[in-house]
């Protein structure tokens, strides 16, 4: 099961993750939430904490 958050509306959204390869070769992470279970990360990554913005929008914050 991934993890997931609700928000102070109510609604339930669910932590994903995209790579992205850089033109450096390097490796970077677009975090996003997202209804759907499918393909959710465990858990929210180390240095991160999740935050909700004045319209109930969820977001990833580094902390």
């Amino acid at each position: 099961m991934g993890y997931k958050h609700t928000n102070s509306k109510g609604q339930t959204y669910f932590l994903h993750a995209k790579e992205r390869k850089l033109k450096n070769g390097g490796t970077s992470y677009l975090y996003f939430f997202s209804k759907e279970e499918k393909g959710a990360l465990e858990a929210v990554p180390k240095g991160y904490k999740v935050a909700e913005t004045s319209t109930g929008m969820l977001v990833l914050k580094k902390s």
